[in-house]
């Protein structure tokens, strides 16, 4: 998956340093996404998102795609790493369902960044957040996975699944308070990643 994504995404000045961004730019399958994920993968929202199938949700919902753009845009022109969305790799769902095509994702990446801004849809973010931590905090996975997540959310959001986030897997989390600050914010985690990469504090993934 790692190279699959490398050839897609095209090549950068740190064309093997991937970053997956995610977030809730997109509309969930609730229904199924409850059906299929494990109780304790599921954090409950206290404040944001709100009835499913709006006019207010498709506005949010593109609100939030645009956050995500503009992130993925600016590492990859200021940082020049791999930034990347699920929406940018063409991975057909007959071949690999949503699910499991984040959790691969992530496991290729260097760095999977959460950003969870004051709009959307939390359950559907609460879910998969949960299902691909799951997998990412594993027994069998090596410890270095822990250190490459970042969580980061709109300062003033108040939610279940940060202190999920928070007690379970003891993920790395900050707020933010504008784009310009999330940016920084993620691309100073990213630098820190690389840094570590360059020194031997954590393995190479090539």
């Amino acid at each position: 998956m790692r190279d699959r994504l490398i050839d897609e995404l095209g090549e950068l000045t740190h064309t093997r340093f991937l970053v997956y961004l995610m977030g809730p730019y997109k509309a969930f399958d609730v229904e199924r996404a409850i059906e299929t994920a494990a109780p304790d993968a599921i954090p409950e929202s206290v404040d944001f998102g709100a009835l499913v199938g709006t006019e207010g949700d498709l506005e949010r919902e593109e609100a939030a795609l645009d956050l995500m753009l503009e992130v993925r845009d600016r590492l990859r022109t200021a940082a020049g790493v791999n930034a990347f969305l699920a929406i940018d790799v063409d991975v057909p769902l007959e071949e690999m369902d949503a699910a499991t095509q984040s959790i691969a994702f992530a496991r290729a990446s260097n760095a999977v960044v959460y950003v969870v801004p004051a709009m959307g849809d939390n359950l559907g973010v609460g879910i998969e957040v949960g299902s691909v931590l799951e997998a990412l905090y594993a027994e069998d996975e090596p410890d270095h996975r822990r250190e490459r997540v970042l969580f980061v959310h709109e300062s003033g959001v108040r939610s279940a699944m940060i202190a999920a986030v928070r007690d379970r897997w003891e993920a790395r989390i900050y707020a933010y308070e504008d784009v310009d600050d999330l940016e920084r914010q993620v691309r100073l985690f990213v630098r820190d990643l690389m840094r570590k990469e360059r020194t031997g504090e954590l393995p190479r993934l090539d």
